[in-house]
């Protein structure tokens, strides 16, 4: 992942390699994401381009949707404790300290991952940034009980709250529409 600082002014004039080089990691292992949007350059504003590329994933069908979400790793998940997520999703899940959870509640966690993902076909997913190991726990039992669609509409609420948060850290600045 690219980690360094950019502003829209630079990405609106690198050509689409540069683009897509200057935003990876914004969306979890899915560089056809931004791709989609270089062609629609310039932005007028990071919102816009936010908004453009959350409408490359709101046009999925559902099946490529779930096939983005399963891109994504658990929270406090093995890929966690084994540290072997992107960066980005290190450092997140890192705020709570999801990878190191005693042996207790790991397993807790283990449990209803598991449940979520039977019951949904893919991960769950939480803006764990803005939550607390409770608020987070309490949301993923709440959300349980949802049918599919509401949870995929969740889901991509929640991608949209993720990726506004890491498009805005690499543009030094936060994302408003």
């Amino acid at each position: 992942m690219n980690d360094l600082p950019t502003t829209l002014a630079a990405l609106n004039r690198q050509d689409a390699d540069g683009f897509a080089d200057a935003l990876s990691g914004v969306f979890e292992h899915a560089p056809w994401v931004v791709a989609g949007v270089a062609g629609l350059r310039p932005f007028r504003s990071a919102g816009d381009l936010h908004r453009a590329l959350m409408g490359v994933l709101h046009a999925l069908p559902d099946a490529a949707l779930v096939d983005f979400l399963n891109l994504h790793p658990e929270l406090a998940g093995s890929a966690a404790r084994a540290g072997t997520m992107t960066d980005a999703s290190r450092d997140e899940q890192g705020g709570l300290a999801l990878g190191a959870l005693p042996p207790r509640q790991a397993a807790h966690w283990d449990r209803m991952n598991a449940a979520y993902r039977e019951r949904f076909g893919f991960p769950f997913i939480l803006c764990i940034r803005r939550h607390s190991l409770a608020s987070a726990m309490a949301a993923f039992e709440q959300r349980l009980e949802r049918d599919r669609a509401d949870e995929l509409a969740a889901a991509l609420d929640e991608i949209h709250a993720i990726s506004s948060i890491r498009l805005g850290r690499r543009l030094g600045e936060p994302i408003r529409y």
